[in-house]
């Protein structure tokens, strides 16, 4: 596999943002109904991290960390996201972004990462759970979608290097 991950540039939106559009009509990637503008999305992801995958110069995923709140307690605490185009998938394009971005989120100094995942799916429960994060419990019918009740599992990985006292 050829596949080497870079930052995000603006330049990659209009792969991003299809990436992203592909992850909503899954059904099984987010509540999110559809793509915000890029200036929005960047707005809501901490600079610095935000990285694409690609195959030559085709963008084929991105990963992005967004903040888990605004308070100083948590400045080390970022929700992690990981998209991969749909026909990209099953070839551990992910699993090459995440290990990227937790590898940038502890360069930047953040000791935990989180992820709110659908239990259905179970590729992205997976991925994470093989890169360390785990499971801290099930969000029961946290939010719903197209009628009906979606629960969402909590993952964390805490960091061995950064915040350990």
């Amino acid at each position: 596999m050829g596949i080497t991950v870079r930052d995000m540039t603006p330049e990659d939106w209009a792969r991003v943002s299809a990436i992203y559009l592909e992850g909503i009509a899954t059904g099984n990637s987010t509540f999110e109904t559809e793509v915000p503008p890029c200036d929005r999305w960047a707005a809501k992801h901490i600079d610095g991290c935000s990285l694409v995958a690609c195959d030559g110069p085709d963008v084929v995923g991105w990963a992005a960390l967004s903040p888990y709140s605004a308070r100083p307690a948590y400045a080390g605490v970022a929700e992690a996201s990981i998209y991969v185009g749909a026909g990209h998938r099953g070839r551990g394009v992910g699993t090459l972004l995440l290990r990227a971005l937790i590898e940038r989120s502890e360069s930047r100094g953040f000791w935990t990462l989180q992820a709110g995942v659908f239990p259905e799916n179970t590729a992205s429960v997976a991925m994470c759970k093989k890169l360390g994060f785990r499971e801290v419990g099930v969000r029961r019918k946290l939010g719903r979608m197209n009628g009906a009740w979606r629960d969402v599992l909590l993952l964390e990985r805490r960091s061995d290097r950064v915040g350990v006292d």
